[in-house]
């Protein structure tokens, strides 16, 4: 099922993605030196464009009638981007999209200026949209993203973080992005508000969704689908929904193992692997891939007020693969 999904997303989806490809090339082909080497490095590394394509998909649905879909979308890769290079030297990545991180390639300093230019010139593109609103969209998405990150950092292997502390920080660092790829979509198209508001809650959900996956991928993938390191969310201090969840759940003795394994940076492979019996006794694996296809619920009863096309059907199966990968 899970590749029967993704070949029908490609599928349809094949000439916009193309289009992405090459509104980036465009953007980056008069960009030299060190800092054009470093960006074009993470962004041609294996991304799939997913931000980038829900704009232009949610563009189409909203009935867009410009050219310029394709070039406003890049905004959405640059700042991905751009965020996980500087995520990366925070949490002392060493491996993204299974490749050495940027900071490895060349250096810390120079992975940084590349995430500010990345940033810059997302702003740069936005500008060419002439919209105040989008703008609007577009300041509190990078305001999220570093609250998400800061308050990330704040808790990390703290043990009392709840679940609704988690799903702040997922919203902050994940969510906002891909909700607002999909209003901007519909705002450069001037729809109605009833379907800003509908496609904004698409992209909300499944951006949450989209990050409850990749939670579960760290404890339930290998480094060949994961594309980093297996338990790097745990090295790096992140309570995820899995733990927090099985840390209420669990009796006292187990408890206080899994809040052994979570406060020590230097675990073990043991460590690790009885960490994993334990996510799965207390079952907060099942708990958190079963809140993941709620989001996944939600976000596609929000396309219900669009009328039926292909733009939709690949938005429904985007929300379906979200969940068929290895987790």
């Amino acid at each position: 099922m899970k590749n029967n999904i993704k070949s029908r997303i490609l599928k349809l989806a094949k000439k916009d993605v193309a289009r992405i490809e090459k509104a980036i090339e465009r953007n980056l082909q008069n960009e030299k030196g060190i800092v054009a080497d470093a960006a074009k490095y993470i962004i041609f590394s294996g991304g799939k464009r997913i931000r980038p394509l829900l704009m232009i998909l949610s563009a189409k649905l909203c009935e867009y009638k410009g050219e310029n879909d394709a070039l406003f979308s890049i905004i959405f890769e640059y700042l991905h981007n751009a965020t996980l290079m500087h995520d990366d030297i925070i949490d002392g990545a060493l491996i993204r999209r299974k490749k050495k991180v940027a900071n490895k390639v060349w250096n810390t300093r120079t992975a940084i200026l590349t995430g500010d230019f990345l940033l810059a010139r997302s702003l740069s593109v936005a500008a060419l949209m002439e919209k105040s609103e989008a703008i609007s969209v577009m300041a509190g998405i990078m305001e999220n993203m570093a609250k998400g990150e800061i308050e990330q950092l704040k808790r990390q292997r703290d043990i009392t973080l709840s679940e609704a502390e988690y799903l702040f920080i997922i919203k902050c660092k994940t969510a906002v992005l891909i909700e607002g790829a999909c209003k901007i979509g519909a705002i450069i198209s001037d729809a109605e508000q009833k379907k800003i508001d509908s496609i904004a809650r698409y992209g909300y959900n499944i951006g949450i969704a989209f990050q409850m996956a990749d939670d579960l991928l760290d404890y339930t993938s290998d480094t060949s689908v994961l594309g980093k390191e297996i338990g790097a969310d745990l090295k790096e201090g992140k309570l995820t929904l899995p733990l927090i969840y099985a840390l209420n759940a669990a009796e006292p003795e187990d408890k206080k193992k899994i809040e052994t394994i979570i406060t020590n940076k230097d675990f073990s492979e043991k460590n690790f692997n009885m960490l994993l019996k334990l996510l799965h006794r207390y079952k907060g694996i099942d708990y958190t891939r079963n809140k993941a296809k709620v989001h996944i619920k939600i976000a596609k009863k929000a396309l219900e007020i669009f009328k039926d096309s292909d733009t939709k059907e690949i938005l429904n199966l985007i929300a379906d693969y979200s969940m068929l990968r290895k987790s």
